[in-house]
């Protein structure tokens, strides 16, 4: 079983094996990841959790806090969930996503969002049987 824990600055090497999991193909630019993930450790208004396993991050999660019009108060985003393709299937994804749930819910959101890539039918799946609903498109503009 997987420990979930906040992340931590030396968890950074082990979050980008993740990323590159989550985004294949994608160039990353590890100064601008470094610097982000350790501006957000930080923050009262994100939360970054791992999942750790045999001394190894097999998990990640992030959920940050924003202000909606929308839903008359706080709403939390989760902005990444990755978990190791090796340790797939063993509940450390649940884990993570409650754990994000439960501190939002703590900062007094009234809900959880997320987006989720168009090929991604298994995410789509593991959110739904959790669920979360879908009732939008996420359109984005590079500046």
């Amino acid at each position: 079983m997987a420990q979930i824990r906040e992340c931590k600055a030396e968890d950074f090497d082990g979050v980008v094996v993740l990323l590159r999991q989550l985004w294949p193909g994608r160039s990353l630019d590890l100064g601008s990841l470094r610097n982000t993930f350790d501006d957000s450790l930080g923050s009262d208004r994100q939360i970054f959790l791992c999942a750790e396993s045999d001394q190894k991050v097999v998990g990640f999660g992030s959920l940050t806090l924003k202000r909606s019009l929308w839903n008359a108060a706080s709403v939390g985003y989760v902005d990444e969930m990755v978990i190791d393709e090796e340790h797939r299937g063993r509940g450390i994804g649940s884990q993570i996503l409650e754990r994000l749930i439960l501190w939002a819910r703590d900062q007094g959101c009234s809900h959880v969002e997320l987006d989720s890539a168009f090929h991604r039918k298994d995410a789509h799946a593991f959110y739904e049987r959790r669920g979360f609903q879908s009732y939008a498109f996420l359109y984005s503009k590079a500046l």
